[in-house]
């Protein structure tokens, strides 16, 4: 078994007690004899030593309120001298946490399995990670740290500063590879405290304890650099907003829960780095490679659409809906759940599944027609009143001024459910216009993709389509492109502010400086500068 303590000022603490992690497979075979077990391990009602090894797979240690501040306070110290670490030696850091994260990818993946998600998605999850980090990305991100311009006798310097105490609190579905972005924030300068979700803490600790805080102990960083912390949610933000150690948090989930918590940081001088709900359109053109459109519309599934940068809506030239649809269909037809072990399976369990069936229901009395699924499914499948899993259901809207009345293409859905919009004949005209148009209507802003030929075509997308923080055509909706950045977004994704997300950059600020060698400015000299005929006596 795995078991992580909290680590604080450079030292392992022990904690107010033990959150476990049973394997999630072993939950979805036995549920009920599983959920007793962790629950009789988490409330100390069971020795630890006699629970199965080959399904109590680790422990993470859980912080109080007392706790959660000393965090903060060794981090603030930290921050004062881990600034001046020079770019060279966070360079070094970084190459050498992008070389441990690829020898131990494997590692890593099995963990995010036994958290629940789907080998194949762990593995699209690791490979963010190692394209995040890849050396020609942050070669991106620090050449732009620093820069300088020779003026004459003027030497101009131009360089980011970190802003100091970076919180970050990783979404429970995808903490390990999201929380990941803190490192950027090291790598700027900072000193980081990371929260790991008390659902799914061991894939966070074990790539803080095990991969982070070793690179930072190699390289002398001082105790405090690397907080990590775990505990009730809103106790630790509303710590992390009032306290006057911390300067931004960094915070993954519901969009309007985020935006409070942005609103909430600006009132009490912070910066907030939000990465929220996201609502991606794919477009398919009328001459898009109809095989390989359909095959990234299936990428909608990945989780069960329980993750923000899936596609979440279609819109499919009308000349090839129905064929694009019938390809469609075949495929979705093999998407099936299963164990997340399983290296075929792409479904995650959905336990709320309330609005998956309101949101179909709504979409059929507003005339949508629903192409597939809309059940309840057990492990194996079969329709299910107490299956863990949804059918992936596909929803064909005609008209898109009649599509953004739904909520299903209105609104983010945690779900496996695709609308594929397909425009009426009277939308025809102008057509590619008001495509653009309807993507830039979109709320939210994480990622688009197009699929065309025509290279007018796509570059009026790339050129017009603006809410998002990132653009793909004809590939991958949720594949990763280094040096691009995996994550960041407008709108209702990324609130005010949102773009493009490198850590280093928006945990950092600009700062200029212009340097001349002493002796070169007489008072006459500035006086004349400045437009005075002679100085000001004071």
């Amino acid at each position: 078994m795995r078991s992580y303590p909290l680590y604080i000022d450079g030292q392992d603490r022990d904690g107010e007690g033990w959150n476990y992690t049973v394997k999630a497979s072993a939950l979805l075979a036995d549920p009920i004899n599983m959920f007793n077990l962790k629950r009789a391990l988490d409330l100390g009602q069971m020795d630890p030593s006699e629970a199965p090894a080959d399904v109590v797979v680790g422990r993470s240690a859980w912080s109080d309120r007392r706790t959660n501040a000393e965090a903060l306070e060794a981090a603030a110290r930290a921050s004062r001298e881990f600034r001046r670490t020079p770019l060279d030696v966070r360079r070094a850091m970084s190459d050498e946490y992008h070389d441990a994260i690829v020898e131990r990818a494997d590692e890593f993946v099995e963990i995010l399995v036994w958290e629940g998600h789907p080998r194949r998605l762990a593995q699209w999850e690791v490979r963010g990670m190692i394209e995040g980090t890849a050396r020609e990305t942050m070669e991106l991100n620090f050449q732009q740290l620093h820069s300088e311009i020779e003026q004459g006798e003027r030497r101009i310097v131009l360089g980011r500063k970190p802003d100091g105490v970076v919180c970050i609190n990783p979404p429970q579905n995808a903490a390990g590879s999201n929380s990941a972005l803190g490192f950027g924030a090291i790598l700027a300068g900072n000193a980081l405290v990371v929260k790991a979700p008390r659902s799914t803490p061991t894939s966070v600790m074990f790539l803080y304890r095990e991969i982070v805080a070793p690179i930072l102990e190699r390289h002398g960083a001082p105790p405090g650099t690397l907080n990590i912390i775990s505990g009730d949610t809103k106790q630790i933000l509303r710590q992390w907003i009032a306290s006057p150690h911390v300067n931004d948090v960094m915070f993954f989930g519901d969009s309007a829960v985020g935006m409070k918590i942005g609103a909430d940081c600006a009132s009490n001088g912070k910066k907030a780095v939000l990465e929220l709900s996201g609502n991606d359109a794919i477009v398919v053109w009328e001459d898009a490679d109809v095989e390989a459109a359909a095959a990234a519309m299936c990428e909608c599934f990945y989780g069960s659409s329980q993750i923000c940068m899936v596609p979440k809506h279609a819109i499919v030239h009308p000349a090839i809906a129905d064929e694009v649809i019938e390809h469609l269909l075949e495929r979705v037809a093999g998407i099936r759940p299963g164990f997340p072990e399983e290296p075929d399976v792409l479904l995650s369990p959905v336990l709320k599944a309330d609005r998956y069936f309101s949101t179909l229901a709504e979409a059929r009395e507003a005339g949508a027609s629903v192409l597939c699924g809309g059940q309840r499914v057990d492990v194996e499948g079969e329709p299910s009143e107490q299956g863990f899993f949804l059918q992936p259901a596909v929803v064909r809207v005609d008209g898109l001024a009649e599509a953004r009345m739904l909520a299903c293409v209105r609104e983010e859905t945690f779900f496996p459910l695709l609308p594929v919009i397909v425009p009426g004949e009277h939308e025809t005209p102008d057509l590619l216009d008001r495509v653009i148009d309807f993507v830039n209507a979109n709320e939210y802003g994480l990622r688009n993709s197009v699929w065309a030929t025509d290279d007018a075509v796509i570059e009026r997308f790339v050129q017009e389509v603006s809410n998002a923080g990132l653009m793909k055509v004809n590939e991958s909706h949720i594949g990763f492109a280094a040096p691009l950045a995996t994550h960041g977004g407008t709108g209702l994704t990324g609130g005010p502010g949102g773009e493009l997300h490198y850590p280093i950059l928006r945990t950092s600020h600009m700062q200029g400086a212009a340097i001349v060698p002493s002796g070169t400015y007489t008072a006459e000299r500035l006086a004349a500068e400045v437009g005075l005929p002679e100085p000001i006596a004071v």
